[in-house]
Formats: structure tokens, C-alpha cells, sequence
């Protein structure tokens, strides 16, 4: 699978039909390439302002948009990257609160992507060098930093002393690659899963967990301790719970009553509360109360349970959206559409199993609705049961639910949530 960008910007777009054209050899695993892609440009990863990175499968993406709330609302410049972008490439690289704007990002590609021609780098190893390289110009008090896949070899993971590590939600996902045969790991899938994530730890630096299943905190414990990295897990060193409009916090530090975040789904909860734990257990970073307070009301995170605004897809229903695509998603899903009945429109890569959507929200279905996934390779209609029917674009599949009736839910992929905020004039800032 390739990520696909496209710009209005003729300059941007040429570096990105260049960065379209990159692929990485099947089996090539480590961080060799990175480095000496890195190497080259002066090595920016060793200058970056102190650094959050945050692993999980899922959750990563909404922990790193509660760090860049808190973080600003403290009064601090915060650089970010993220993936996948949605609508605008510009949407993975935030320098100092802004997106990257295309001049620069144009003179940037172009930069990396000349100087490592012959080191053969991947779409996502170019997007972080140019991240670091941009993250090391531009003065900024703190970086937050998603990783991409995995972490043990994901090409963020040439960080060497960040402020602090996070590993957010757990789950199965991305098996070709997270899964596949190697000696020496372990063989229970959520333990090579966790051991995968865990690789991001470092020595002497802050290790933030959620609560996991006892295989996948053995095995974070394992690699701690291994790593010398200072582990903090919920339910042992920390703790949450949101009990009706409040965020209960606590810690060696003390207890903190915040308010639950403005993201809706009950699971922004656990997520908002990794990046408090994870600022509060650092020490290179200053954030205070009033900024948590303020991070948690003003967080934003699109494409994860959002609902639509009014545009040209909402004209005649109420629309919500989300990205999710495994298990853990489906069950989120789940819970926040507990007893509601909907009409589910979804679009699956092939790699992904139709069922982690279908099966948890068996029961609030009162229609599927199978679309395409633009400029990837998509399951057909035949994947999504014998009640399923076939739409060529979310357009279709609106216009033919009948309207001003029960809320609908399009899922199933990032990459068809971008085409939907794009089609409903909705572009992430």
C-alpha cells in the first residue's frame, strides 16, 4: 500500500509525484536508512526542542492532539507530525503551531529527496527527515511526534533522549508487518504487538502505558527494564477514571480533577489522560493545571468520531465520520452508538477485515452500504455480507438513504475519511 498526496500547488505537487514514486523493498526492516538519509542533512534529529513520542495502535493520533493542546495552551511554540494526512500532505508537518506552508514545503522535499536519491528511502522515511530537518531550523519549546507503524523500526524512532514515550491503545493491526515471522520475538500476537511498540523506549527516559493485557505489559516491563527506560503504567503508578463531566487524575504528584475532554467517544477519555501522565512524568517541559484544562476543552483530532458540519454532504442527514478500521475501532464504535440504530457507509482497504467494523455494529445497522476507497486497492461488495449494497462514492451512498431518518456512520479507512472532509469543504488546519 502507497500513500497518495495531491496539492493545488504545481511545485508541491512535482515533489510529491516524487515521493509517489518510492517504495520499500519487501523484507527490509531497521533503521539504517533513515540514519544515513539523516546523516546527510546534518543530522537534525540530535537538535530538536524536547520531544513527545507516542506509539499505539490505536489512540496515538488523538494522545498527540491533547499534547499539542496542552502544551500550547501553557503558552508554548510546539512543532508536530503526524500521519497519515487526511486532506493536504502540509497536514503532517506543524512547525510552531502552523502547518507548513507549500513554498517551504516544495524547497523541502526537494531538499531531502535530492540529497538521498540513492539511498532508495521510503514515502514515510522522506516525510520525517524533512519533519526533523524543518523541527531543527525553526525554534519551538517542545516537538510532538506520532510514530508512523510499529515503533521498534518505525523511522521516528531515531530519537535518542525524548522528553518523554508514550504507548497508547492496543490491538491487532497491520499484521503483515507487525506480525510477520522473525526469530527471537514474542509469539503471542498482542506481546509481539506490545514488544513492537515497546521499541521506542529509552534509556533513563519516561515510558508512559495505558493499561494493557498482562502478555502486552510483560513484555513493555521486559523491554523497560532491558532499555533502562523509567516505566509509568496506569493502574500502578498512575490513574484515571471519567465519572460523569469530570476527569479524575492522580498520581505521585497528586490528584487532579479536570474536566472529560470536548472529543466525543468515551475512549478520548484514556487518551487524554496517557498525555496528561505523559507531561507530568517528565521534567523537561513546564505545563500546568489551568493548561490541562484548557488543552482538554480545546483538543481537536478530525475523522475520529466527528460529526460533519453543515456542507454538501449534511445537506439531508446527520453524518458522523471516522477512520477506524480494526477491531479496536469497531468496538469503539460500538460503545459510543450503544442502542442507536444507523446506516453504516464503509470503505476497507483490502488488507483490512470488514468484519472489525461490521461485527460490533451488527446490531445498530439498518443498512451497509459498501463505497470505494479513492487511489487504493478497496474490498468489494461481496466482502461486507450478503445484505450489503454498492454505492461508487459516498455521494451516492447519502443519496440513496432516505433522508431527514436515522443519523449515518462513514468508516472504515482514513484515506476515504480525507476524501469525505474534502468533498464536505472540510480541511483539517
Amino acid at each position: 500500500m502507497r500513500d497518495f498526496a495531491r496539492s493545488e500547488s504545481p511545485a508541491v505537487q512535482h515533489q510529491l509525484d516524487r515521493l509517489g514514486r518510492l517504495s520499500v523493498p519487501d523484507g527490509r526492516l531497521g533503521l539504517a536508512t533513515i540514519r544515513a538519509l539523516l546523516d546527510r542533512l546534518g543530522n537534525p534529529h540530535l537538535r530538536l526542542p524536547p520531544a513527545f513520542h507516542v506509539a499505539g495502535t490505536n489512540g496515538k493520533g488523538s494522545t498527540c492532539a491533547f499534547l499539542r493542546a496542552m502544551l500550547e495552551a501553557e503558552g508554548h511554540r510546539v512543532h508536530v507530525t503526524t500521519s497519515p494526512h487526511l486532506v493536504r500532505y502540509n497536514e503532517r508537518i506543524r512547525v510552531a503551531g502552523e502547518l507548513i506552508d507549500d513554498e517551504r514545503l516544495a524547497e523541502l522535499l526537494g531538499e531531502v529527496l535530492d540529497i538521498g536519491e540513492d539511498l532508495a528511502p521510503s514515502f514515510f522515511e522522506v516525510t520525517i527527515a524533512a519533519a526533523f530537518t524543518e523541527f531543527a531550523r525553526v525554534p519551538a519549546d517542545a516537538c510532538v511526534i506520532e510514530v508512523g507503524l510499529g515503533g521498534r523500526f518505525d523511522a521516528t524512532n531515531v530519537l535518542e533522549r525524548p522528553a518523554a514515550a508514550g504507548i497508547a491503545a492496543l490491538g491487532i493491526d497491520h499484521e503483515r508487518f507487525l506480525l510477520a515471522p522473525e526469530e527471537g520475538v514474542p509469539e503471542q500476537p498482542l506481546a509481539r504487538i506490545a514488544f513492537e511498540k515497546a521499541g521506542i523506549a529509552k534509556q533513563g527516559r519516561p515510558l508512559i502505558t495505558l493499561h494493557h493485557p498482562d502478555d502486552a505489559i510483560a513484555e513493555i516491563e521486559r523491554i523497560a527494564a532491558q532499555r533502562g527506560s523509567l516505566l509509568a503504567m496506569r493502574g500502578r503508578d498512575w490513574s484515571s477514571d471519567a465519572l460523569g463531566h469530570m476527569l479524575h487524575y492522580s498520581d505521585a504528584k497528586g490528584e487532579l480533577h479536570l474536566p472529560v475532554p470536548s472529543m466525543v467517544g468515551a475512549h478520548q477519555a484514556e487518551n487524554a489522560a496517557l498525555a496528561i501522565a505523559l507531561l507530568r512524568h517528565q521534567n523537561m517541559v513546564s505545563v500546568g493545571e489551568e493548561a490541562l484544562k484548557a488543552g482538554l476543552r480545546s483538543a481537536h483530532w478530525p475523522a475520529r468520531l466527528q460529526r460533519l458540519a453543515d456542507g454538501p454532504l449534511t445537506q439531508e442527514h446527520e453524518v458522523w465520520l471516522d477512520g477506524g478500521h480494526n477491531p479496536s475501532a469497531g468496538a469503539a464504535l460500538a460503545q459510543h452508538f450503544e442502542g442507536q440504530r444507523l446506516h453504516l457507509v464503509l470503505g476497507m482497504l483490502e488488507a483490512k477485515d470488514p468484519a472489525a467494523i461490521i461485527g460490533p455494529l451488527a446490531s445498530n445497522c439498518a443498512s451497509i452500504t459498501a463505497v470505494p476507497v479513492p487511489d487504493h486497492d478497496y474490498h468489494s461488495v461481496e466482502a461486507f455480507g450478503p445484505d450489503a449494497t454498492w454505492a461508487d462514492s459516498v455521494p451516492e451512498a447519502l443519496a440513496r438513504i432516505r433522508k431527514g431518518g436515522l443519523p449515518v456512520l462513514v468508516a472504515g479507512s482514513l484515506y476515504l475519511a480525507g476524501e469525505v472532509l474534502r468533498l464536505n469543504g472540510e480541511f483539517p488546519d
